[in-house]
């Protein structure tokens, strides 16, 4: 009687045989090749130099990042749900909205919002003896109401897809068993709505990393301004944009592989 090996041994050789390729490791060979090239023939002296700047700077590209996405996010749903379902007199606005600021360049409405309306606030001196001064007075707010607003207008563009993509039997079929308003939404509505625009929420998520080195233009010291700050001091072109690169890539990768194990978690794939 033969033995077959157990589902996880088997599992196990299946991945390690994808990885022996000859292809995959051309590909593995090339990679060490171009690390080990750009770690002995490329200066990197200057990394200790700009090291805890550069901490501070990768710490607020991911806390801008993580903020702005979750308000986007939920300033988005409001505006998909209006342009699925809402009254006119609440879809017109929504809509208008979501082409205006999708019509528009990123960087020009950061710039509108920190040159034009940023510098308005000082012309009043009740703001000026506000609380909210010292941080209206900085870049960031701007930066993060920005790409706030940017993300929302597309996201919202999704989610009305998504909210119009649900089957209106589902929806009616709940309500004709007693559920309010509030719980069809909350229980079946909101839930595949979010599942259907999972994959493009991924996507729309890593556009949104790429688009946060605006906010070096404010004056905002992101990871992106560390590294056009290096090549300003140090006349070293390559390194420091080479590893802005790789640690995009490190976030995008993160990114991709969180919605994953999000998508893996549906209980229940939509059609």
């Amino acid at each position: 009687m033969s033995v077959q090996p157990a589902p996880g041994i088997v599992d196990a050789t299946a991945r390690a045989s994808l990885w022996l390729q000859p292809h995959r490791i051309i590909l593995i060979a090339v990679a060490l090749a171009l690390f080990a090239a750009a770690a002995f023939f490329m200066r990197w002296d200057w990394i200790p130099q700009y090291y805890d700047l550069a901490l501070q700077g990768l710490w607020r590209t991911i806390w801008i990042l993580v903020v702005t996405v979750i308000l986007g996010f939920m300033l988005a749903v409001p505006l998909g749900l209006a342009q699925a379902a809402g009254p006119r007199w609440l879809a017109w606005p929504a809509q208008a909205f979501c082409t205006v600021i999708r019509g528009t360049p990123l960087l020009l409405q950061l710039w509108l919002l920190y040159y034009g309306l940023g510098s308005l606030f000082p012309q009043f001196p009740w703001i000026r003896q506000s609380e909210l001064w010292p941080y209206l007075r900085q870049a960031w707010p701007y930066a993060v109401l920005s790409l706030t607003i940017s993300y929302a207008a597309y996201e919202g563009e999704v989610m009305r897809g998504a909210f119009a993509g649900v089957p209106r039997g589902q929806l009616e079929a709940a309500r004709a068993y007693g559920m309010s308003r509030w719980k069809v939404f909350r229980r079946i509505w909101m839930p595949q709505a979010f599942f259907r625009a999972l994959p493009t929420l991924a996507g729309e998520t890593v556009l949104q990393l790429k688009a946060t080195p605006l906010v070096a233009t404010i004056t905002v010291v992101d990871i992106y301004a560390v590294a056009s700050r290096v090549r300003q001091d140090t006349f070293i072109v390559y390194e420091p944009l080479l590893l802005l690169a790789l640690i995009y890539l490190i976030i995008t990768g993160i990114i991709v592989f969180a919605f994953k194990k999000i998508e893996a978690r549906i209980p229940v794939r939509v059609a």
